[in-house]
């Protein structure tokens, strides 16, 4: 199998290091804006490296993974089904509805595979707790709280092209919490605090934001998100029912400290990135993909759970800025 891959940056290095070592894989195209980057990328891994897209799609592959910058996403997923090849995209298709729907309007004309990138559905901690739930372990489940914490803020620069905290960083926990629970999100009510860096503000952003959303079946579920967390990277989800609570992501690497005298110790290395703490869901989501093109296995994780979790985060943008409760069903889809 030979698969195109265009976006040389920290996640497309690590894709291509796993695609590179994979039985199944037999070569990489590995294209990027900068060139000397692919070029670097493609000579340490003993690849080869394309001087721009159309040779993604002229030289022959069996598969494209776009890893490029976000505002190329949508545009290269339909470049792709129009050549008839599977496609794995990481988050998002596009920052707005009507670029996501286009694209997967391409995707089903053209009867193609779109994969999307949202790993923490590979990560055994997630997963684990999904099979816990459907077991009837928790009894009924009546409230979720997710959270996401980064160590260091990104880069002023990204923020502008970063759609927003909800879409950019809590979609991940809006797609976990469908995925784990199977139920849809009715309603939310959202805020958030510009009071950090000035560059959030600068960026019509926010540093720390809260979401409260209600489940179809009326299950209770918070989501927070903080772009500056010294403490270290934290990532959880905790699962209360009637009959018992488990929690996400709560290990010797969590970067959390007991006050209580008989408390576990601080972490001695807490988690300082995305892609430290997902590096095996991050393999395993990349191995699936490989998976399908090959025709073993259904996809695991289509465009339209996509879709599903960026209306959760437009809604949630609403909410903040109207200061008022919002009804996913205010969030038009057309092809739901």
């Amino acid at each position: 199998m030979r698969i195109g891959l265009i976006g040389a940056g920290r996640i497309g290095t690590f894709h291509a290091t796993t695609l590179s070592r994979h039985r199944d894989v037999g070569s990489l195209i590995i294209t990027d804006v900068d060139a000397a980057r692919a070029q670097e990328l493609a000579d340490r891994l003993g690849e080869t490296a394309a001087p721009g897209v159309d040779e993604i799609f002229t030289w022959g592959v069996d598969a494209v993974v776009i890893t490029a910058a976000t505002s190329a996403h949508a545009e290269l997923i339909g470049r792709a089904a129009r050549s008839g090849l599977p496609v794995f995209c990481e988050k998002p298709i596009a920052l707005d509805l009507q670029g996501t729907l286009n694209a997967l309007s391409e995707v089903d004309a053209a009867g193609t595979v779109l994969q999307m990138g949202f790993q923490r559905r590979f990560d055994e901690g997630y997963t684990h707790a999904r099979d816990a739930l459907r077991s009837g372990r928790l009894g009924r489940l009546h409230t979720v709280r997710a959270m996401t914490a980064d160590q260091e803020p990104p880069p002023a620069a990204y923020l502008p092209l970063s759609g927003g905290i909800y879409r950019d960083t809590l979609v991940h926990d809006f797609d976990v919490l469908r995925w784990m629970t199977g139920q849809e999100v009715a309603e939310v009510y959202a805020t958030g605090s510009d009071a950090g860096p000035a560059m959030f503000r600068e960026a019509g952003d926010v540093d720390t934001a809260v979401a409260v959303l209600t489940l179809e079946d009326g299950t209770l579920a918070t989501a927070t998100a903080a772009r500056q967390n010294g403490a270290g990277y934290d990532v959880r989800m905790e699962l209360a029912g009637e009959l018992d609570t488990i929690v996400v992501g709560l290990d010797d690497r969590t970067p959390i400290a007991s006050t209580e005298p008989s408390g576990p110790p601080p972490a001695d290395k807490p988690w300082t990135g995305f892609l430290e703490r997902f590096a095996l869901a991050y393999e395993a989501e990349v191995a699936a993909f490989v998976e399908v093109v090959r025709g073993e296995r259904a996809n695991p994780c289509d465009g339209r759970e996509a879709l599903h979790s960026l209306r959760i985060a437009e809604a949630c943008e609403v909410s903040r800025l109207e200061r008022r409760p919002v009804q996913l069903g205010e969030i038009a889809a057309a092809r739901d």
